[in-house]
C-alpha cells in the first residue's frame, strides 16, 4: 500500500515539473487559423499573404479563480483575523490588460482594547459581507524581450463593488439584560459619541427601516440597541489592489492577493467615529486559478503569451518573410547580367546568347544583328561587312527580281503580305466586352452566347493571344470580384471551347466600368494565371 501511495505522489511531480517545462513554448503557432476568431480571418489571411505585416489575435481562454484568506474591517474598532472566500472568472483583454468579475464572502469580527471598551463604549462587533465586484487588471510583467513564456505575473487592478454587510454587536451588559441574547442586530446610534443613522451617505438603505429599538425604547447606555428586524445594508465601493501568481503548468497558476475595498459608511463595525473616516474592506487571500476553455480553438491567457515570440521565432527560423526578387544590373538590358555578360554593350534588342555574346547564326563573322543574309553557305566565304556571301547569284533569283523591279509580281506580292499578316501577326478582329451584373462574377446567357462567336474567331487565328482585362481598382473587394469576373471568362473559353489557356493573357483591376471585362487580340506576352489579391473576398 506504501509503495502504491509513494507511486502516486512521484507521478503527480512528474506531471509537475513535465507541464512547468512545457510552458517555455512560442504559445501558439500562427498558421493555426483555428485559433482566430471568425471576424478576425480576414486579417489574418492577408498576413498570410503577406499584404499586412500583423497577425490576429487569437481567442484566449477564461481563468476560473477560488481564493482564500483573511478578511478584516479597517474602521474605529480593532479588527481581529477572519475567514473570507471568492470566486472569480477572468478573461484576457490584451497581453497586457484584461477584467475579471467576482464574489467575496467574509464573516468579520472585533474586539476593543479594555480603554476604548470603557471610554468609548465600543463592543466587540460579528459582520456578515458579500461583495460583487468588477476590476480591470494590468499586468506588468508578461512582455519581456529577453525571455519567453512568463512564468509569474505581476498585477496590480482596480475596479468597483457592491456590497450587502450584516452586522452585530455584543449586548453592553451581558446577555441577561437582553433576554438571553448575548449579540443584537445593528441598525445604526442615536445622537451621542457616534452620531447618525442606520440609512447613511454612500448606502442604498438598510432592509428593515431605520428604527434602532425593539420597542421604542434606549438602550441602557444610549449607545447600542437590539432588534429582531432585518439589518443588510446594501453599498457602493471602490476596490484597488495587486497580486503575484506563479504559473505551475498551463492549466493552473498559483498566487497571493491584497485588495481593500473603499467605502463611504462608517457603519461596517456597529461604531462611528467621524474624525477617523469611514469604514475600509481588507482581504488578503491565497488564489488558486485554472484555464478553462477548448485548448483545440483557443490559446492560453494571453498575460501568460510573450507577444516578442513571433518575432524573435521568425528571427531564428524564418518561415514568413517576404523576400523581394534580387535585382541584378543589365547594363545593355540583353537578359544576362553584368557579372556573366561577355559582351556587355550589345545594342538593343540584338540576339544574344547564354554568354550575353552576339549571336552569329552562320559563323561569318558578322553578328545576327548586322547580317543581311543570316545563313550563308560556307562555299560563299569570305562574306562583305553585311555578311553576304561572294557566291553569284542563281539564273532564278535574277529572273524574279527582274519580274518584281518590272511589276510582274505587284499583286501577288500584296496577297503575299496578307498572308503573312494571318500567319504570324494579330489579325483577328473585333473582339466582345462582356457585361456583369452589379457585385457578380456569373457568366449570364447572352454573355456566353458572345463568348461561344468569340471563340471561333480566337481559334482562327493561332498566332494571336487574347488579353482579358477586368475593371475595377478602388478598394480590395473590386479588385477581387474583377479578379473573379476575368477568371470566369477566361475558365468557361477553356473548359467549355477547348482554347488552349496559353494563349490568354490575366489583367485585372484596370481603371474603367468596373462590370465590364473586355477581351483584345494581341501579340503581347503575359500571365495566364495570377494569384488572386484578397482570397477572403472571393465572391461565391
Amino acid at each position: 500500500m506504501a509503495s502504491k501511495k509513494f507511486a502516486f505522489i512521484f507521478g503527480l511531480i512528474s506531471l509537475f515539473f513535465s507541464e512547468a517545462q512545457a510552458q517555455s513554448d512560442a504559445g501558439y503557432d500562427w498558421r493555426d487559423s483555428s485559433k482566430i476568431p471568425t471576424k478576425r480571418l480576414p486579417q489574418q489571411s492577408e498576413f498570410a499573404n503577406n499584404n499586412y505585416p500583423y497577425p490576429a489575435k487569437p481567442r484566449s481562454k477564461w481563468e476560473l479563480g477560488f481564493s482564500v484568506g483573511n478578511a478584516m474591517i479597517l474602521g474605529d474598532i480593532a479588527a481581529k483575523p477572519s475567514i473570507g472566500g471568492g470566486v472569480s472568472l477572468r478573461k484576457a483583454i490584451s497581453h497586457t490588460f484584461s477584467f475579471r468579475a467576482g464574489y467575496m464572502g467574509a464573516m468579520t469580527k472585533g474586539e476593543p482594547n479594555a480603554y476604548r471598551r470603557t471610554s468609548g463604549g465600543q463592543r466587540n462587533f460579528r459582520g456578515f459581507t458579500h461583495s460583487g465586484n468588477f476590476n480591470l487588471i494590468a499586468s506588468l510583467l508578461p512582455i519581456n524581450p529577453y525571455k519567453g513564456n512568463p512564468k509569474f505575473d505581476l498585477y496590480v487592478l482596480g475596479g468597483v463593488d457592491v456590497i450587502a454587510h450584516k452586522v452585530y454587536f455584543e449586548n453592553p451588559k451581558g446577555a441577561t439584560d437582553y433576554g438571553g441574547v448575548k449579540y443584537s442586530t445593528f441598525y445604526g446610534q442615536p445622537d451621542g459619541p457616534g452620531v447618525g443613522k442606520g440609512t447613511q451617505k454612500g448606502t442604498w438603505g438598510t432592509f428593515g427601516g431605520d428604527a434602532p429599538f425593539e420597542n421604542g425604547g434606549t438602550a441602557p447606555d444610549g449607545s447600542f440597541f437590539k432588534s429582531k428586524r432585518k439589518g443588510w445594508t446594501l453599498l457602493g465601493g471602490g476596490s484597488v489592489g495587486g497580486g503575484l501568481t506563479y504559473k505551475v503548468s498551463k492549466k493552473m497558476n498559483l498566487g497571493f492577493e491584497q485588495r481593500f475595498t473603499f467605502t463611504q459608511y462608517d457603519y461596517l463595525d456597529a461604531y462611528r467615529f467621524p474624525q477617523s473616516g469611514n469604514d475600509i474592506i481588507s482581504y488578503t487571500s491565497a488564489r488558486l486559478n485554472m484555464s478553462i476553455g477548448s485548448s483545440a480553438k483557443r490559446v492560453e491567457p494571453l498575460w501568460w503569451i510573450n507577444p516578442n515570440n513571433y518575432v524573435y521565432n521568425e528571427l531564428n527560423k524564418p518561415t514568413h518573410f517576404k523576400i523581394p526578387a534580387p535585382i541584378m544590373p543589365d547594363a545593355d538590358g540583353d537578359g544576362v547580367t553584368d557579372q556573366f555578360d561577355m559582351e556587355p554593350n550589345t545594342p538593343a534588342g540584338a540576339p544574344v546568347d547564354v554568354r550575353g555574346v552576339a549571336r552569329d547564326t552562320d559563323g561569318d563573322g558578322v553578328p545576327d544583328y548586322k547580317d543581311k543574309e543570316l545563313l550563308s553557305a560556307q562555299k560563299c566565304f569570305p562574306v562583305d561587312a553585311d555578311g553576304v556571301g561572294n557566291c553569284p547569284e542563281a539564273a532564278c533569283c535574277k529572273e524574279i527580281k527582274e519580274m518584281i523591279q518590272n511589276g510582274g509580281l505587284g499583286g501577288n506580292g500584296g496577297n503575299g503580305g496578307n498572308g503573312g499578316n494571318g500567319g504570324g501577326a494579330c489579325n483577328i478582329g473585333n473582339l466582345p466586352t462582356i457585361q456583369f451584373k452589379s457585385g457578380s462574377a456569373v457568366l449570364s446567357k447572352e454573355s456566353q452566347n458572345l463568348l461561344r462567336t468569340a471563340a471561333a474567331q480566337i481559334k482562327a487565328v493561332a498566332s494571336c493571344r487574347v488579353k482579358v482585362t477586368g475593371h475595377g481598382a478602388s478598394n480590395k473587394s473590386s479588385q477581387q470580384l474583377s479578379w473573379d469576373r476575368v477568371n470566369s471568362v477566361i475558365r468557361y473559353l477553356v473548359e467549355k471551347q477547348g482554347i488552349n489557356e496559353d494563349r490568354f493573357i490575366f489583367t485585372y483591376g484596370e481603371e474603367g466600368d468596373a462590370n465590364t471585362v473586355d477581351l483584345m487580340g494581341t501579340t503581347e506576352t503575359g500571365p495566364n494565371r495570377v494569384p488572386a489579391p484578397h482570397p477572403n473576398l472571393k465572391s461565391k
